[in-house]
Order: structure tokens, then C-alpha cells, then sequence
């Protein structure tokens, strides 16, 4: 009896493991082949609200006040409406003002603790125009690595989110690709992330970003034609040596040697790896991992099995990485 119970047991376990796994399995087989990223692209994002990055003063003709000061504005919040209107940018806010008639504007805003309403004053300055006196940002710049493309020109990128400085994922309402070169380094130090220096080429962009969440950033490349092509499979990475892709002179994309030292399968997230950078030339040239290289595709035993998404600040030459199957489960 005590033998048939345990080959129940045993038979129980094993069946479980093997749903488990053929669910996992079966959820990605239509992405079993992808074309290899690690090269380099210009992100230009369109956000939405407008993030104020400044408080001015307004000069009038009774002197110089700051009505976004008085009004308990900060550096950090993003201005979503004025008096109902969505502003989404300088241009939304400049209408709003021009549509004012004096006494205050119910400003929307947010900020780390949630969404706040402030009434301010605007006031005119000596050109006789409204102002609350604030700096604004709309659109949000950058670096970034390219992961993997689909046979339909689909990609994810960087592996985790594009965030503000309190880990909030922006809310992107749409953004360009372009084309990159790497034409510089700031090597990582111990208790600072360095980064690689690049600038965008060309006038047009050669793809649109659709979505920023925890696992990535993805889109689709409208000129896929004239990107590179290397078709590869994708595995579940395990503890042991592997391979990253990666550029960090101008647009060559070049392999350097890691270890894969941890691996944690937590899904949705983007720290499923624990890295370690053992490429002599690549800590020379960079020190480690820097801010450009996300998204660098992880290669294993010939397969795709993630890339990377963050440096440890104590010790640039580790990091994390995400598992390939969180990046396509967005």
C-alpha cells in the first residue's frame, strides 16, 4: 500500500512539472524564431501630460512673482489637465493660457502620491501674455538596444521600462525610432553606472514605439528590410557561460563573454538572471555594464534566452537580465 501511494505521489509530481511546462512552452511556440538585435536606437517618446522640469518667475509690470511657486507646484510633476483640457505639451498649455480671462486655473497634476488639483494664478507679464511660470519637457530622448525583431518587423527593446526618477513607467502615447551611432563612452565606476554616448542619424525614423511596460520597450520598425537578419531560436537560459550583443563603437555590433549566475523565473519580471560581465576587452573598454546597453541580447548554447536590463551599482561587471519569455509575454 505504502509503495502504491508513493508511485501516486511520484506520478502526481511528475504529471504536474510536464502541464506546467507544456503550458509555458506552448504559449511561445509561435515566436520559436526571432532575428537577433544588439545594435543601438534613438527613442524619441511622446508622453503623456507634461513633466514640468523647472519653476521660473514671471516678470510684470508690478514686479516678478512665480504663480506655479505660490500655487505648490514641483519639479517632477506632470501637468495633465487646465480646467478639463488635456495638455500634453507646451503648445496645449500656451492655448490654455490664451484662453484665460483672469482669476485661477484648475491645474491636474501627478505626482508620486497619486493625482493632486491646484489652483493657480497666471499672470500677465510686460508683453501683456499669461504665465505661470514653469519649464517644461513633453518628449523624453534616448539610447537604447534592441533585443529581438519578429518576421513582421515587431521589436522589443531594453528589457525594462522607461521610468521617471520614482520608478513611475511613463504613460507613452506614441514614439519614433532612428537609426543610432555610438561615437563615445563613459566607463562605469564603482558606485556610479556609466554609459554609453551616441547620437541619432538621420531626419527620418525608421520605426514606431506602440508600448513602454515592465518587461520592455516595443514597437515596430516600418524599414525592417535594411536591418540585418539573423534568424535564431529561443531557450530558457541556465546557470553557465553565455554570450551578449552588443555595440558600443559606432553601429558594429560585437559578442563578449558572460556568465549567467542566478536564474529566478518570476514571471512579469525583468530581473529573471543575475549576470556577470567575464569579457577581459569589454571591462576594459566599458568597466562593465552601462546605461545603453539594455536590452543587449543574452545568447546561450546558440539560442536567444533574454538580455540585459540593469547594473549593480557596487559592482558594475554584474547585473540582471530578463528571460526571453517574459519579454514576448508583454
Amino acid at each position: 500500500m505504502k509503495k502504491r501511494i508513493k508511485l501516486l505521489l511520484t506520478l502526481l509530481i511528475v504529471s504536474l512539472l510536464f502541464v506546467t511546462n507544456l503550458t509555458y512552452t506552448n504559449a511561445y511556440a509561435k515566436e520559436e524564431y526571432l532575428y537577433l538585435g544588439g545594435f543601438t536606437c534613438g527613442f524619441n517618446l511622446k508622453t503623456r501630460g507634461a513633466t514640468v522640469v523647472g519653476i521660473t518667475d514671471v516678470l510684470t509690470d508690478d514686479g516678478v512673482v512665480s504663480p506655479s511657486k505660490c500655487a505648490g507646484l514641483e519639479i517632477g510633476d506632470i501637468i495633465l489637465s487646465i480646467n478639463g483640457k488635456v495638455i500634453n505639451g507646451v503648445s496645449d498649455l500656451t492655448i490654455a493660457l490664451n484662453d484665460f480671462d483672469g482669476g485661477f486655473i484648475i491645474t491636474e497634476i501627478l505626482r508620486k502620491d497619486g493625482k493632486k488639483l491646484l489652483d493657480v494664478y497666471p499672470e500677465k507679464d510686460v508683453n501683456g501674455k499669461y504665465r505661470i511660470g514653469v519649464l517644461l519637457r513633453e518628449d523624453l530622448q534616448g539610447l537604447g538596444t534592441v533585443t529581438y525583431i519578429d518576421e513582421e518587423g515587431n521589436f522589443g527593446a531594453l528589457g525594462h521600462p522607461v521610468a521617471d526618477l520614482n520608478g513611475k513607467n511613463y504613460d507613452v502615447l506614441s514614439g519614433d525610432v532612428y537609426e543610432s551611432s555610438i561615437i563615445g563612452v563613459n566607463k562605469a565606476k564603482r558606485g556610479k553606472a556609466g554609459e554609453l554616448k551616441g547620437m541619432f542619424i538621420g531626419e527620418k525614423p525608421i520605426g514606431k514605439i506602440t508600448i513602454n511596460q515592465n518587461c520592455g520597450l516595443f514597437g515596430k520598425f516600418t524599414n525592417f528590410s535594411k536591418l540585418e537578419k539573423d534568424k535564431i531560436s529561443i531557450s530558457t537560459a541556465s546557470v553557465g557561460k553565455a554570450k551578449i550583443l552588443s555595440t558600443i563603437n559606432g553601429q558594429t555590433r560585437e559578442e563578449y563573454d558572460i556568465e549567467i549566475v542566478k536564474t529566478d523565473y518570476k514571471k512579469g519580471n525583468n530581473k529573471n538572471l543575475v549576470l556577470k560581465i567575464t569579457d577581459k576587452d569589454l571591462l576594459n573598454k566599458t568597466g562593465g555594464i552601462l546605461q545603453g546597453m539594455s536590452g543587449s541580447p543574452i545568447i546561450q548554447n546558440g539560442k536567444l534566452v533574454g538580455a540585459v536590463t540593469h547594473v549593480f551599482l557596487n559592482d558594475s561587471s554584474r547585473g540582471y537580465g530578463i528571460s526571453i519569455f517574459n519579454m514576448l509575454s508583454k
